[in-house]
């Protein structure tokens, strides 16, 4: 695993979380409850592409070796990748798609709100361009958390277990990486406590108007995607994403 100075660790981080969530909700082409639901996933994935381009192609100029966004992308192993454990973990049903989307838009809102005052101005500007989307993408996932929640039996149960199994992985929304702290000094980002505060502050909202039970705060585990320790979810995603790309180098449009 090769590590970068602390900002570009950052944008990888930013830029790899929205290139692997849109990535699985890519996977769901054909395979949606309903072709409206269908066109809305593609859409918010095709939003976050366009977010993952913009992180990474300030990576992949900090780090000056040659290597362009879509290098980054294709031609990196699973160890180099910095994406929240969470958005890389199978769609699952609606439910636990949804779940997953939300808890990834209430840390990726509040994120974006915090960056959009970045002294860091490309930063700034990134964050407060894709904090548009992301409005939009909280928005959308809350209301499926409140209709589901608040819904029948059926899915009130089921919308409540979709929770209870991916929120061991919200532990990384209240890690704080140790390379954040001079980032935090130097306010190109926002301290940890109160990005946690924010998220949670929203997880808590929308929860609690869909009737349903907050978990007990994650527990850390051994994993980390901010130091490129991932689950093999990970491997199966980039083993398909990045096929073409390394099968084909030479390969253009």
């Amino acid at each position: 695993m090769q590590r970068y100075d602390d900002l570009t660790e950052l944008l990888l981080q930013l830029g790899d979380s929205a290139m692997v969530q849109a990535q699985r909700l890519c996977e769901l082409v054909g395979g949606a409850p309903a072709l409206e639901e269908e066109v809305a996933l593609m859409n918010v994935g095709l939003d976050l592409v366009g977010q993952a381009r913009n992180w990474l192609e300030y990576a992949a100029e900090r780090i000056n070796d040659g290597r362009t966004a879509d290098d980054l992308v294709f031609h990196r192993d699973q160890s180099d990748y910095r994406n929240l454990l969470m958005v890389e973990q199978p769609n699952g049903d609606f439910g636990v798609t949804m779940a997953k989307q939300f808890l990834f838009d209430s840390w990726h809102y509040a994120m974006l709100q915090s960056l959009s005052d970045s002294s860091d101005e490309r930063i700034a500007a990134v964050a407060a361009k894709s904090l548009k989307e992301v409005t939009y993408h909280l928005r959308r996932s809350s209301e499926w958390i409140k209709r589901l929640g608040d819904g029948t039996d059926e899915s009130h149960t089921r919308m409540q277990a979709a929770i209870d199994k991916v929120w061991h992985y919200t532990f990384e929304f209240a890690m704080p990486a140790e390379y954040l702290a001079q980032l935090e000094a130097d306010r190109v980002v926002p301290d940890a406590s109160s990005l946690h505060q924010r998220w949670i502050g929203t997880v808590t909202s929308v929860l609690s108007e869909a009737t349903l039970v907050q978990p007990e705060p994650a527990a850390r585990n051994y994993l980390s995607g901010k130091d490129g320790l991932h689950s093999e979810s990970l491997g199966y995603i980039l083993a398909e994403m990045q096929f073409l790309p390394r099968a084909y180098p030479d390969a253009n449009w």
